[in-house]
């Protein structure tokens, strides 16, 4: 005989509970009088629909239905996305912050301060943090826990390059609201907000293992990129361009009689300056004889565009060039020979066919993209230990004192650099003798150009006190 768990009478209080007011009312009546609603395992109440009188549940006029479902709309989102309902006041709100920082670097965009791919970035974390917080928490009211919580969906999305990148972001919003007098104290981020550690960041590093092409890799992208890709990636490692400085690279910069490139780094203004190869030099001259006709009368300068008519700046953080340069990395490779093909064919030209056993390899290795272009050139660079040519083609700062004192760099230092790290990514020169950058950098094997003061042990003692 099976036994009941229903308690006596518990039926006929369900009868006299108010249905629902329309099919798709989101709410239940509760045996205690209230609306109810169970969100992520947990049941809430919503108003009431009767009151006790007497010691008995009298239902009110109306069923307190209307009311009900109004404060249900209001704590929805935030109960959904499993926060604590914040009421609503006069204080600064989480959107409000987000919109007033989007407009703040909006001006920058127009006053040419700002990339329109550093814009997507922010607007991205501010949508992050809407989503978290909520769009009408106050700002004031964020605490230790908040964050906490939220660097560790941060922490779930992104490795820790980019959770370092993000953390920084959050820190520059809420910097901003206390820097315009938007909140009167700063935001109590806690210890858990932090970037990931020197040792985390090594681990990655290690694990992931050298961010930048071989010259094998190398060549075979450079044979199966197309007209506009080949000269980027060109570019790239001759003359450590990124992302940005393709779509934003002007031809008025580029002088291709001379075979240089004087253009300051879009994201930091820094001076720049590069030698180009024969082989840049070509794919450039193709690259702009081929270029589609630009929408914008803005790039009617620029070297490349995309054809669409667009500016291969364009697209935030999936600009045109990431994505071009994603999907020539997608694509198979011959184990044999070292080409990359544009689909997993039968077989390749040079007559290997793909086995259960040996498979068509990935382009490159996973993590790679085109800015390691600019770790390659500078880890390849680095060999001639010309580190102030080798930065002026990077277009970093130099905060030494030397560079104080130093007025300009001869091109020919810049020319050796180039030839360099030519002759490691296509080999020696075609008659086998020495090309000039490796002639060049020999002169400065002794010591680097970068230390003009004298080696430690040929600096004069000075006797400052006899005897």
């Amino acid at each position: 005989m099976s036994k009941s768990t229903r308690k006596p009478g518990s039926r006929k209080a369900a009868s006299e509970r108010p249905k629902k007011p329309y099919p798709d009312f989101p709410l239940s009546p509760h045996a205690s009088g209230a609306w109810q609603k169970k969100i992520r395992g947990k049941i809430h109440y919503f108003g009431k629909w009767a009151r006790v009188v007497n010691g008995k549940l009298t239902r009110i006029e109306g069923d307190g239905w209307q009311e009900a479902l109004e404060q249900y709309k209001a704590e929805a989102a935030d109960l959904h996305a499993g926060r604590t309902p914040r009421v609503k006041g006069d204080a600064l709100t989480v959107k409000d912050l987000c919109n007033r920082f989007l407009t703040a670097k909006q001006q920058k965009i127009d006053a040419g301060e700002m990339s329109t791919r550093m814009f997507a970035e922010y607007k991205l974390t501010t949508e992050r943090l809407v989503a978290r917080f909520g769009k009408d928490r106050p700002v004031v009211d964020l605490a230790a826990d908040d964050f906490e919580v939220l660097r560790a969906d941060l922490a779930k999305q992104f490795g820790p390059v980019r959770l370092g990148n993000e953390i920084q972001k959050v820190r520059t919003i809420f910097k901003y609201a206390l820097g315009q007098g938007l909140i009167d104290k700063p935001v109590q981020y806690g210890d858990e907000f932090r970037k990931p550690g020197k040792r985390v960041m090594r681990l990655h590093r290690a694990k992931n293992g050298k961010r930048m092409f071989e010259a094998k890799e190398l060549r075979a992208m450079i044979a199966a990129a197309g007209v506009p890709l080949k000269a980027m990636i060109l570019l790239g490692v001759n003359a450590a361009f990124g992302n940005a400085d393709c779509g934003y690279l002007t031809q008025s910069v580029v002088d291709l009689e001379a075979g240089c490139v004087t253009f300051p780094r879009p994201k930091t203004g820094i001076e720049r300056r590069a030698f180009l190869w024969p082989e840049t030099i070509e794919a450039l001259r193709a690259a702009i004889a081929d270029r589609p006709t630009p929408k914008d009368k803005a790039d009617a300068d620029r070297v490349f565009i995309t054809k669409y008519g667009n500016s291969w700046s364009d697209g935030g953080m999936s600009g045109a060039v990431s994505l071009e340069m994603g999907k020539l990395l997608k694509r198979p490779r011959c184990p044999a020979c070292g080409k990359i093909n544009a689909d997993a064919a039968e077989r390749c030209d040079c007559g290997w066919k793909p086995t259960a056993k040996q498979p068509w390899e990935n382009s490159c290795r996973p993590g790679l993209g085109f800015y390691a272009l600019r770790h390659t050139f500078r880890t390849v660079a680095d060999a001639t230990r010309d580190f102030p040519a080798v930065r002026l083609v990077m277009g970093h700062a130099d905060e030494s004192i030397d560079d104080v004192y130093r007025e300009q760099i001869d091109d020919a230092r810049l020319v050796a650099v180039a030839e360099h790290v030519r002759a490691w990514l296509f080999g020696a020169t075609p008659d086998g003798g020495t090309t000039t950058g490796e002639a060049i950098a020999g002169e400065f094997s002794e010591a680097s150009i970068d230390d003009d003061a004298q080696r430690e042990d040929e600096r004069p003692v000075l006797r400052l006190f006899a005897g």
